[in-house]
């Protein structure tokens, strides 16, 4: 690495990816930095050979959609006809019974019978009542989930999974979960996309209510950020791995300088313009001089949830044809597995298959340090019980941990946060973006569009509102599929 750059991007993640890809359109001079051994952050691939047989997984799956079609066109000119379409299937299993996700009306009629199903009707009017009528307002998950589906239905489908996930009461997530999540899905409009799905009609580009279609990379999502890794090499952009910020130096309006550790090395750069997505928390600890003390305590108060995934690749051809199944019920020690090859055949060689297991966890629980053989142990039971495979079919294990992975929105999580960035936003030249930089839990879509946006904001001199991008007050998975042209 040079000892001055234009601009300095720390994080390779997609939303740093991003922002080096769309500088070097404009020929910007940058360097880019990443903590970890490879790019992609929370999007890698990783790859695994056995003998002559190579499996592939993402480290948590991220299939694509996106209301903006700049993104797919950004995309599409990295990996050309690797970028494929892929129908999405991905239900949940319930007491035995796999059902779909989000839930069908229909299904659950069979699954609850009609004495519950009466039930979640009758409960469900008293929600329209309470919430609607009577206006009551809503402080909590747990109160917004009841007034969209009434007690009956947001128990058996959205309160209980929600709590396995994060690891607390869903009455002390903020209700900005909720409606970031799933605004707009509600009983209502799940019977409306039964029908819709019953008389829908082609077109260039449908707008899918729940995204029953999406695009994918062949060979992983890693591979986007792979392509760019390759594109910036080519066209002699620095890129440092194994590296990471250990001091900001700032003069309370402007970020001036950056300490770098590498292989026990100190190297400290100057820079016009600072781009991060380290984890919000972690950044305003680097900072030289330390923001006043209320700054860090809010910052300490922000809380993120990890995650442990143990990657089993197996001798069967096919588990199910399932991209996703979730598991709400607590006796199950996973939350969600994902089958490699069904979104890609390419991810798994023929007439074999894998299975991606998801624990939700914090870093302090026994989950947390278990071993891959222990982990395995530990969901094995369920896995046999329900019928997917056996200990016999299993090839291999392995272990991933993740760290950090999800901003917990906690009641509290907006006060903190919002103390926070208003001391964050007083550096005309930092631009902090994607998911742990910005303390927002997004898809990859809006990390991509934050990493545009500082990097046209540097480009053009003048300030976009990342702020902005995520933050449409409607179902997350709402979003566009166009109709490849080529």
């Amino acid at each position: 690495m040079k000892d001055r750059y234009q601009t300095i991007i720390i994080g390779a993640g997609p939303a740093g990816m991003a922002a080096a890809m769309e500088l070097s359109k404009a020929k910007k001079e940058f360097g880019l930095v990443e903590k970890a051994d490879r790019v992609g952050g929370l999007s890698k691939t990783y790859t695994v050979q056995e003998g002559e047989l190579i499996f592939r997984t993402d480290n948590g799956p991220h299939r694509f959609f996106s209301k903006n079609p700049y993104l797919y066109r950004f995309i599409e000119d990295l990996i050309q006809d690797d970028w494929i379409q892929v129908r999405r299937q991905t239900r949940q299993y319930i007491a035995g019974t796999f059902l779909d996700y989000p839930i069908n009306p229909s299904q659950v009629i069979r699954a609850l019978g009609w004495k519950m199903i009466f039930k979640a009707g009758w409960d469900y009017l008293k929600a329209v009542v309470t919430y609607q009528w009577l206006r009551r307002p809503v402080k909590n998950f747990y109160e917004y989930a009841i007034s969209q589906f009434g007690r009956t239905l947001a128990m058996f489908n959205m309160i209980n999974y929600t709590e396995k996930i994060w690891g607390i009461s869903t009455t002390d997530l903020h209700v900005d979960w909720a409606k970031q999540r799933i605004t707009g899905l509600n009983f209502g409009s799940l019977l409306k996309n039964v029908v819709t799905k019953w008389f829908s009609s082609s077109s260039s580009v449908k707008v899918k209510s729940l995204t029953d279609v999406f695009y994918y990379p062949r060979h992983g999502t890693g591979e986007i950020y792979q392509a760019i890794e390759k594109r910036l090499r080519a066209n002699g952009y620095d890129i440092a791995v194994n590296t990471q910020p250990t001091k900001i130096r700032h003069d309370g309006k402007h970020i001036l300088s950056i300490d770098l550790e590498s292989q026990g090395q100190i190297q400290t750069l100057t820079c016009e313009n600072l781009v991060e997505s380290i984890h919000l928390t972690d950044f305003v600890t680097l900072l030289d001089p330390l923001p006043p003390p209320e700054v860090l305590e809010a910052a300490r108060r922000l809380r993120y949830r990890s995650q442990i995934h143990l990657f089993v690749t197996l001798n069967k051809p096919s588990i199910t044809p399932d991209q996703w199944i979730y598991f709400p019920e607590q006796k199950i020690p996973f939350a969600r597995v994902s089958e490699m090859r069904n979104f890609s055949a390419d991810m798994s060689p023929p007439g074999k298959t894998s299975w991606f297991i998801e624990f939700f966890c914090d870093e302090t629980d026994p989950v947390y340090a278990m071993s891959k053989q222990e982990l395995f142990a530990l969901a094995l039971p369920s896995i046999e019980a329900c019928g997917f495979f056996t200990a016999a079919d299993v090839r291999e294990t392995y272990l991933f941990r993740g760290q950090k992975d999800y901003p917990i929105y906690d009641t509290h999580y907006e006060e903190n946060l919002a103390r926070v960035k208003e001391y964050m936003d007083r550096f005309e030249n930092l631009y902090y973006i994607g998911r742990p930089g910005r303390f927002k839990y997004t898809n990859q879509d809006h990390s991509l569009e934050m990493g545009i946006l500082a990097a046209r904001s540097i480009i053009e001199g003048r300030r976009y509102d990342i702020e902005a991008v995520g933050s449409e007050k409607e179902y997350f998975e709402q979003g566009q599929v166009p109709v490849k042209t080529s």
